[in-house]
């Protein structure tokens, strides 16, 4: 049996599709949930992988803050680890408490197989977190050759690499999206003619405090809709690398200050983002989604401040620093047929045409499952 953690709605929608392989070839898995699935004021969005008929392990991990909770991931894993004894664990990516997982399987002689490992994001702890998962893993699974170029400079053994390209772009290239009626609806609301798609991180190595930070992104939000009536955004709430309770609230206000043309969603699952984001005029923000998988769906990224700074990107992705009038200035640049022009040749250096299948094969072999 292979256990599947996950901790984040991000993480969820990456790997439903490789879950999905486990299921069409009869493979046994468990899921574990943890973290921001099992938080009410994050969305509870553990109900997301109940509604696609799991079942899946529910550990309480969160804590009063990062410290805590990485202590509870590493404690809780390592009692289930002890008593179930998987074949291997499946972690992607590089959140603080996926260290703790990381911690506890290693401990307890549970395998690895790490995903998205090898690449880079300067601005954020995530980065030195994502090497450390590296070295304790057994098989990675990369986004790009770079990234496997980079693994084997850490001294990993070249045979426990695959490139499989990234998950996230085959959900973008696989799953059935939604109309904008249909999307609409399932919002609960009407959209404004044109919108963009945001998320906003803490840029947790940033000088500059996460409140600061949302503040200056909210504000060059601002500045474009007084300059250009007509558009809005939807934004989704930040992850708990920082205390995200501060954040929302300043994303609450500005919702209600401009409630015909924000709507603020703690979670929109992995459909309905990628929906919104294929009817957008672009996605803003930090999220690692706007570098990997939105060049796929043919839109542009304005990608604000240092928290993706190294991380490899297609051309329609535009950079800008943090500050309200750069971010102002650049989603203007965004919304021009340059551009757009640019975005709809969907060239994408994640780009794998066959990445759950690569992804099983590997495991399988590795496994001998």
């Amino acid at each position: 049996m292979i256990a599947i953690a996950t901790s984040t709605r991000a993480d969820w929608g990456l790997l439903t599709p490789l879950i999905s392989e486990f299921k069409k070839q009869e493979l046994p898995y468990t899921i574990l949930a943890s973290n921001m699935h099992l938080i009410p004021e994050m969305g509870m969005t553990v109900k997301e992988i109940l509604t696609e008929g799991e079942t899946p392990v529910e550990l309480p991990t969160a804590g009063a803050n990062v410290s805590e909770t990485l202590a509870n991931s590493t404690r809780l894993h390592g009692e289930w680890f002890a008593a179930n004894k998987p074949q291997a664990v499946v972690i992607l990516g590089d959140r603080y408490e996926m260290l703790g997982v990381a911690s506890a399987a290693t401990i307890n002689g549970v395998p690895i197989v790490h995903i998205a490992g090898g690449t880079v994001s300067e601005g954020a702890m995530d980065n030195a977190i994502r090497n450390a998962i590296s070295q304790l893993a057994s098989l990675h699974l990369t986004e790009t050759e770079k990234c496997a170029e980079r693994l084997e400079g850490m001294g990993i053994d070249k045979g426990n690499i695959v490139v499989s390209g990234a998950i996230g772009v085959w959900n973008t290239l696989n799953v059935p999206l939604m109309n904008r009626d249909e999307l609409q609806e399932s919002l609960g609301r009407k959209l404004p003619e044109k919108f963009f798609v945001g998320t906003l991180h803490a840029a947790t190595l940033d000088s500059v405090t996460p409140e600061q930070q949302m503040e200056e992104f909210l504000a060059g939000i601002e500045g474009f809709m007084q300059a250009r009536p007509g558009y809005g955004a939807i934004l989704t709430y930040p992850n708990n690398d920082t205390d995200p309770a501060p954040l929302i609230a300043q994303l609450r206000a500005f919702e209600t200050k401009y409630h015909e043309s924000i709507l603020v969603v703690p979670s929109l699952g992995m459909r309905r983002y990628l929906s919104a984001v294929a009817l957008s005029e672009g996605v803003i923000g930090n999220s690692s989604s706007g570098i990997v998988e939105v060049a796929s769906l043919g839109v542009p990224t304005l990608d604000i401040g240092i928290r993706q700074n190294g991380r490899e990107r297609a051309v329609s992705v535009i950079h800008c620093d943090a500050t309200r009038g750069a971010i102002t200035m650049s989603l203007s640049l965004i919304t021009t047929p340059m551009i757009k022009g640019i975005a709809a040749k969907r060239a994408n250096p994640y780009f794998h045409p066959d990445t759950p299948t690569v992804m099983i094969n590997a495991i399988k072999t590795k496994f001998k499952i």
